[in-house]
């Protein structure tokens, strides 16, 4: 354990600070109204947004139970970032940071969210933290109502976890395992991406329009069990609407189907076949659309 200093920290507590969405949203008491301000000004609050939009730098556990700041070592588990505990009662906020980041937006790749749900899932359940925690908020370790405490300096790649944990546990093979922490994020982010794509095709309306029928759309899967805070389901889909609106738009998509096509043209079993002569049925529009295959011919015919 390491002395900390709040003025000038070092190791992963400054890396903490240094990490701090831009405009944290922030707190003195749980329940109450969250203000959103500059980091700077967010650091005085009890309470603080530890990870932003786009990218999941911290995996932090809530322990409601005495001596919750230093059990972890009896649980062959790896020692945490830094701890903040609550002088009260002896609940506590344990911190692991990641030194790379896991992207959470829409462009980002799935398989590395899911690694990182699998090993959130499997530090709570260790350490036997709260299912039911969202994630969002934690106890801002640079406020001194805390007890604070640095226990390892340098921050861990997903892959360090795995000498500790047991990560062969498939997530159907945990109970709830999707309805709580980060299991939660990747099912709706999964979900609301993969209806963003069709959807957005069905006539690709203006920005707000979009933003509301995404934002509508998210909120009608969060049905978990502890569903996540309506604050991160509007970040989630802010980002998925904007993400999609830039980059599905209608003169991008039939670039995409262009290249699509002819890529699937240049190479045959029959050692090639000239572009131009590559088959509607081999072309299979129809998936590109997300329509099926009598629907696009009874469109076509029609005109």
């Amino acid at each position: 354990m390491h002395a900390i200093d709040r003025i000038s920290p070092s190791g992963s507590l400054r890396e903490f600070r240094e990490r701090l969405p831009k405009k944290p949203y922030h707190t003195d008491q749980l329940g109450d109204y969250l203000r959103i301000h500059r980091a700077e000004m967010a650091l005085q609050a009890r309470y603080i947004q530890f990870n932003g939009p786009t990218h999941m730098h911290w995996l932090v556990f809530d322990i409601d139970r005495l001596g919750a700041a230093l059990d972890w070592s009896d649980r062959r588990v790896p020692p945490p970032n830094f701890t903040v505990q609550n002088p009260a009662n002896g609940h506590a906020h344990l911190f692991y940071g990641l030194s790379t980041p896991v992207r959470t937006a829409p462009d980002g790749r799935i398989a590395p969210l899911k690694y990182a749900a699998a090993v959130q899932r499997a530090l709570r359940s260790s350490l036997g933290a709260d299912m039911g925690y969202s994630g969002f908020l934690c106890k801002n370790p640079f406020n001194s109502y805390w007890r604070t405490a640095e226990w390892e300096p340098r921050l861990y790649e997903l892959a360090d976890f795995e000498g500790w944990l047991d990560l062969s546990a498939k997530p159907c093979e945990a109970a709830n395992s999707d309805a709580y922490g980060l299991g939660r994020n990747c099912t709706l982010f999964e979900s609301l991406r993969q209806w963003a794509y069709k959807a957005i095709r069905q006539g690709w309306p203006e920005y707000e329009r979009w933003h509301v029928a995404v934002l509508e759309r998210a909120r009608a899967y969060n049905d978990f069990e502890a569903p996540l805070p309506d604050s991160e389901i509007r970040a989630i889909a802010k980002s998925v609407a904007k993400w999609t609106h830039k980059n599905l738009s209608q003169e991008g998509f039939r670039s995409w189907q262009s290249k699509k096509g002819a890529k699937g043209g240049s190479i045959s079993r029959g050692g090639g076949r000239p572009k131009n002569l590559e088959s509607e049925r081999q072309k299979r529009p129809w998936e590109m659309l997300g329509i099926s295959r009598s629907k696009y011919y009874r469109d076509k015919k029609i005109g």
